[in-house]
């Protein structure tokens, strides 16, 4: 197993749009997430430094917050942020779903043209983990592909509408 997980997604759209749908609040809220789910903003400020704050809850579950820390931005090419469970006050807490999930991590999505098509290839990394952290990171990473991968397929689908 690995400390990090990689997920390759080929997008049948510009990479100007693809980042563009990544970075405007206006297109965001119309696909992050698992499908099904609500998605409500608290706070978005895209730019290195900034931050992504918003919860998302499922029809017969509970509300989960989330925060991102933007570090980089390059555009058109890169997004570099820290991502972390949180209450509704922006303070990180510990994963809902699992009390040994890595309290943080860092994720990298880089963006480049494929004939005519984008691909993205998108990193994360648990931030600082304990030795359990990193077992329940390694043994979830099945779960971490198949929710981007989710998530992604979304955006495919929300493409072809704009």
């Amino acid at each position: 197993m690995s400390k990090q997980v990689e997920i390759s997604y080929r997008f049948d759209a510009p990479r100007e749009l693809v980042f563009t749908a990544f970075t405007e609040l206006e297109h965001l809220q119309n696909w992050w997430g698992p499908k099904g789910w609500t998605f409500d903003v608290a706070e978005s400020d895209f730019r290195s430094g900034g931050v992504f704050h918003y919860n998302q809850k499922p029809a017969d579950g509970d509300t989960m917050w989330v925060k991102f820390t933007y570090s980089e931005i390059i555009t058109s090419e890169k997004i570099v942020y820290t991502s972390f469970f949180s209450n509704e006050n922006g303070d990180t807490v510990r994963a809902p779903f699992d009390e040994s999930w890595p309290m943080k991590t860092l994720n990298t999505m880089t963006f480049s043209e494929d004939q005519g098509g984008t691909t993205l290839i998108m990193t994360v990394a648990p931030v600082s983990p304990t030795e359990e952290e990193i077992q329940t990171f390694e043994a979830s990473q099945e779960m971490v592909q198949a929710g981007f991968t989710g998530t992604f397929d979304q955006l495919t689908e929300y493409l072809t509408k704009i």
